[in-house]
């Protein structure tokens, strides 16, 4: 069971699979979610239109078909609304449901984004700490996924998730 986090472009990372931060359509949007669809090219979203959506929480799988990564987990986190809204449940479903998902795939290495902490505002100081929590119980669940990756998107978010991994490690 290995976790790490780096500081990368999620789309180039050479993995079974790599989680979209998506919105509800699935179609597309800005941040994370673009950049993969962008890279993934038209055949992504065409696959995505026949699924009809994710409701906030959930996951899908896709083919990644021009991406390194051979697969695509699209998951829907919620909006930041304060917290008092369900948003740590609905977060640790995201994670959950995606770990879930490679696992019934027979996906051994999964990269994940920020999911929830770009556009839709969730403190990254807040979701990341789920975000661990809920992938070293699925890693222990299903042995087959050993290997997660946290993809960060600034120095700062590497920090955040590091000093957490560092801060496991010395237990």
């Amino acid at each position: 069971m290995v976790i790490t986090a780096i500081r990368a472009d999620i789309t180039t990372l050479i993995v079974d699979a790599i989680v979209n931060a998506a919105n509800a359509s699935l179609l597309g949007g800005g941040g994370v979610d673009g950049a993969i669809h962008r890279a993934a090219g038209p055949e992504l979203l065409h696959e995505c239109r026949l699924l009809g959506g994710c409701p906030t929480g959930e996951a899908r799988i896709t083919r990644g078909y021009r991406l390194p990564a051979k697969h695509v987990i699209h998951t829907v986190g919620p909006v930041w609304r304060g917290g008092l809204h369900g948003e740590p449940g609905l977060l640790a479903s995201c994670y959950r449901n995606s770990m879930d998902l490679a696992a019934s795939s027979r996906l051994a290495s999964v990269a994940f984004p920020g999911i929830s902490t770009g556009i839709y505002g969730y403190p990254l100081e807040l979701a990341a700490p789920v975000a661990l929590a809920c992938v070293r119980e699925k890693m222990r669940e299903h042995d087959g996924v050993g290997s997660v990756v946290f993809c960060c998107f600034s120095e700062r978010d590497l920090v955040i998730y590091q000093d957490l991994l560092d801060a496991v490690r010395l237990h």
